[in-house]
């Protein structure tokens, strides 16, 4: 009754909201006008003669009720109340009823079903494509594919069309505002790595930020960004945006964001991320931000470092630092430049001054724990599954619950030189230790240990880069 309850009141007030009364409304207003509205509409129809009223209701069911109509009409429905628990990470969606959450604490678990059917829940995903973003995007056979960043940072990305069931993965960056020192705490890194990358930052000196999926990079990028100068204008490019440096925060005043945008139905309008970076250089920007560099955008990125626009930074995907010079050069070849490797290679060298690559680590011990039925511990293991999992199919309330939260830290640092051929020249001024976590190696030129102090690079005397040459 509940959920047919909550449909009743949900058109209603969207009828509301449609009304003369709330067409001069907008944001919280908007929200708050629907709010009254439901709990107008929950009171009238307790005395309706028909007994579908919500006289039988508690307090705090009426007030579950009341969200799960606010959910409906404003967020992602019975998908908003995942999307706002600070202790998930990420939500995968392989149809309506598959959704698995996966939490801080490194534990994944399947959740209750997100709609009646795989046709609502592309209804759901085709409005929010409509209600949130710059501008509308589709959703649909002939788009089947989105990107889309929600209210309050999280970032969704949704297939139909081209697997048996609609697929949904929504990313969530629970650390929104940290800086270097908030990452120093945490155990990211050292101290003397935090004054170099705060130093590098300051200076001026162009930095890539690599790693694998979820190993942390925009979080880090978010942290360098905090030690720019807040009198220095930024633009900042994304295929979806992420970043939110333009948002929720007062270091960064002076701020464009831009987002890439597709094609409108007869195949037109589209502006790529490669051509917004190239926009960004009459944009008067001190620094220009690439969230994540996924193709041919890293010439014009290239470009922009070497051409003025140092201080700027990027991410991208890659197993180890020394592997960024592989992946740029992969990306320069299929180009429309056909960009051939050494030419690649000297436009690196001319543009680039640190590579910083993140990894992650998960502790031992994953497990399948029953939650449906209130047991807990680990299962036994018939199938002699990585995961533990037993010889049935995962129910709803299972945890894969690993014992220990998932680690994010620095593992290496590269200095840029010069470039040689097919070869770029660096120096890992910081390289991985016995536990994968950056150790100080191979000191800093001396001309750049010399221009960093200048920027505030204080390393611990026992730190073995302070002995500079």
């Amino acid at each position: 009754m509940t959920a047919s309850l909550a449909s009743s009141i949900r058109h209603r007030v969207a009828e509301d909201l449609a009304g003369p009364d709330a067409s001069s409304l907008t944001g919280p207003d908007r929200k708050e006008f629907a709010r009254q509205r439901t709990f107008a509409h929950l009171d009238s129809m307790s005395d309706e003669p028909d007994g579908a009223g919500p006289s039988s209701l508690t307090r705090a069911e009426e007030q579950a009720l009341a969200q799960a109509v606010l959910d409906a009409l404003f967020g992602l429905g019975r998908l908003q109340p995942l999307v706002d628990d600070p202790e998930i990470e990420n939500i995968d969606i392989n149809g309506c009823d598959r959704v698995w959450a996966s939490f801080a604490d490194g534990s994944k678990r399947l959740m209750d079903p997100v709609a009646d059917s795989d046709e609502e829940l592309v209804d759901l995903i085709r409005s929010a494509a409509g209600r949130f973003g710059l501008a509308e995007r589709r959703f649909d056979m002939a788009r089947p594919e989105l990107d889309l960043q929600l209210p309050g940072g999280a970032r969704l990305s949704a297939l139909m069309a081209v697997s048996a069931r609609p697929a949904v993965s929504i990313r969530r960056h629970r650390f929104s505002d940290l800086s270097l020192d908030d990452l120093c705490a945490m155990g990211a890194m050292d101290e003397g790595l935090r004054s170099l990358l705060a130093a590098a930052v300051k200076a001026r000196k162009n930095i890539v930020v690599a790693g694998a999926m979820n190993s942390g990079k925009t979080t880090l990028l978010r942290a360098l960004a905090a030690e720019i100068d807040p009198r220095e204008r930024i633009v900042t490019i994304e295929q979806a945006f992420e970043l939110g440096l333009d948002t929720g925060s007062s270091r960064h005043p002076d701020i464009v964001a831009l987002e890439a945008r597709p094609a409108n139905i007869e195949g037109e309008g589209r502006i790529s991320v490669s051509e917004l970076v190239r926009r960004s250089l009459r944009m008067n920007a001190d620094r220009v931000i690439v969230g994540e560099v996924l193709g041919d955008e890293v010439l014009p990125m290239l470009n922009a470092m070497s051409q003025g626009r140092s201080g700027s930074m990027c991410t991208i995907h890659a197993e180890s630092s020394a592997g960024v010079f592989r992946r740029i050069a992969s990306y320069a070849v299929q180009a429309p430049e056909r960009l051939p490797l050494e030419a690649t290679n000297l436009l690196i060298a001319g543009a680039l001054h640190f590579v910083v690559h993140l990894d992650s680590e998960m502790h031992d011990g994953i497990g399948l724990e029953e939650a449906h039925d209130g047991r807990s511990g680990a299962l036994d293991d018939p199938m002699g599954s990585p995961l533990g999992a037993p010889d049935r199919p995962p129910v709803i309330g299972d945890v894969f619950s690993a014992r220990g939260s998932r680690a994010r830290f620095v593992s290496s640092v590269r200095e840029v030189v010069d470039a040689e051929g097919i070869q770029v020249i660096s120096n890992e001024i910081y390289r991985p230790g016995p536990d994968r976590r950056a150790i100080p190696a191979s000191p800093l030129r001396s001309e750049t240990a010399e221009e960093l102090r200048r920027f505030g690079l204080d390393l611990p005397s026992s730190t073995p880069m302070a002995v500079l040459r």
